[in-house]
Parts: C-alpha cells; sequence; structure tokens
C-alpha cells in the first residue's frame, strides 16, 4: 500500500507513503487516495480528514514523471480525467478536509493540496506547478483551483515561469491558511481546528462545503478544457523533450513544435 489511512478519535488521516519518490502521485497512489475517500466517508464517527505525505521532504513532489512519459493522448486525457474525478471529490467532501503540506507541493501535490479544504503549511513547504517546464500544463484542476485561490495575473505568473512558492509567501497570497514550524505543530494545529470544527451540526457543515463550492460552478468549462490542453500537449516534441530533460537531469530545450 502506497497509502495509509488512520484513525483517532474522530479525526481520520491519509498519508501518502511513497518516500522513496517523494511521495510522487501515480496511478496506484491516485486509485488509493480514491479508496481511503470512499472507505471514510462511510464512516459516521469520521468528523474531519487531515491529508499528508510520509517524511518531512515532500507532502506530493508531483507526478511520477516516468509513467507520464510513455503515455498516449487518449491515455493522458483519461489520467486528468481520473485526476479531476478525484480532486473534485475530495474538494467536494462532505467532512472538512485539511491538507497539512510538509515540503515539497509542486504539480500534482500542489493540485492535492489545492482541493482540499484548508491549508497548513510548515515552514519548509514549497508550492508550485513546474509542469511548464515538462512542455505541459497543470492536469489535475490546477490550471483552475489556483486562480481561484489566489487570482488571475499571479496564477499566470506562476505556471508560466513554474517557480516555487514558500510557506510565507503562499500564506500571504492566501494559497495557504497556516504556516507552522513544523510538522508536529500541524498536526496538533490540524487536529485542533477539525476538533473545533466537530462540535458544530454535521449537516451545516456539509451544506457550506456544498454551497461555498457551488459559486465555482461557471468554471466547469475551465475544467474541461484544462484537460483537452493537457492531452493535446502530449502529441508535441516539445513534450518528449520536456520528460527526456527531466529525466536526464539536463536543460530542456524546448523549439515549439
Amino acid at each position: 500500500m502506497l497509502t495509509i489511512v488512520s484513525h483517532e478519535g474522530n479525526i481520520s488521516t491519509i498519508t501518502i507513503s511513497r518516500p522513496s519518490a517523494l511521495n510522487a502521485l501515480n496511478q496506484q497512489v491516485l486509485s488509493e487516495i480514491k479508496d481511503a475517500f470512499a472507505s471514510i466517508s462511510k464512516l459516521h464517527s469520521t468528523r474531519g480528514v487531515v491529508v499528508t505525505g510520509e517524511g518531512e521532504k515532500a507532502f506530493v513532489a508531483g507526478a511520477d514523471i516516468k509513467e507520464l512519459s510513455s503515455l498516449t493522448k487518449a491515455e493522458a486525457v483519461e489520467l486528468s480525467q481520473k485526476g479531476h474525478q478525484l480532486f473534485q471529490f475530495i474538494a467536494d467532501f462532505p467532512k472538512p478536509v485539511v491538507a497539512l503540506v510538509n515540503g515539497f507541493a509542486l504539480g500534482g501535490g500542489c493540485e492535492l493540496a489545492m482541493a482540499c479544504h484548508i491549508r497548513i503549511a510548515t515552514e519548509n513547504a514549497k508550492f508550485g506547478l513546474p509542469e511548464v517546464n515538462l512542455g505541459l500544463i497543470p492536469g489535475y484542476g490546477g490550471t483552475q483551483r489556483l486562480t481561484q485561490l489566489v487570482g488571475r495575473a499571479k496564477a499566470l505568473e506562476l505556471a508560466m515561469t513554474g517557480d516555487m512558492l514558500n510557506a510565507k509567501d503562499a500564506r500571504e497570497l492566501g494559497l495557504v491558511n497556516h504556516v507552522v514550524a513544523n510538522k508536529q505543530e500541524g498536526i496538533e494545529l490540524a487536529n485542533k481546528m477539525l476538533s473545533k470544527i466537530a462540535q458544530k451540526a454535521p449537516l451545516a457543515i456539509t451544506e457550506l462545503i456544498k454551497s461555498v463550492n457551488a459559486g465555482f460552478g461557471y468554471e466547469k468549462a475551465g475544467y474541461e478544457a484544462e484537460v483537452n490542453s493537457f492531452g493535446h500537449l502530449f502529441t508535441t516534441k516539445d513534450f518528449i523533450e520536456g520528460t527526456t530533460a527531466f529525466m536526464e537531469k539536463r536543460t530542456a530545450n524546448f523549439k515549439g513544435e
């Protein structure tokens, strides 16, 4: 198992456990995250969920580039749709979901964190959508959720440059709710926050999540455009160059082809 589910009191924790790959998302991890949330949704005793990554280096460092590099356009579209469905399921989850971001949250990891309702970051956290370095764009809803959180201009800047944000800057932009010194403090804050929310009316919390998310319903076309563009880019020479350069640990030479 690459995803560990644990329970303490009325709080469930999902830990992405693939430390040798900095907890990178592959199709197995995506499926296990879906199964974890599905199982937790059936637990009446759970009143809140924490999502985090194993270790101190990474929450989720991104997608598995080796796996991505071999996909066809059709497979890429299918993967993007799978990611969209999973992250929308998390965004719509009827119980509060807190992302405890420890270390790198890049690409799909940043998208996973943004799908959660609240984000707590450790001081060593780094956020970014560096897909442009591979000749790609974010494929799991990142173009839409980053824009919702930080605004159009800043989202475009971050996605086009591929730059990383530290925890402090992420908080100032509204990408992160709280910054803590270390993971243990993050766990304590997440548990304190979720315990407080657990004292409120559960049905009211569910309807709050539903109502807030309804305000972004007009963005559906944007999510569909992201899936189509993500798939199209898998047919380009720039994608082949970008992923090859990444695995060879060299700078990519893009030609716009």
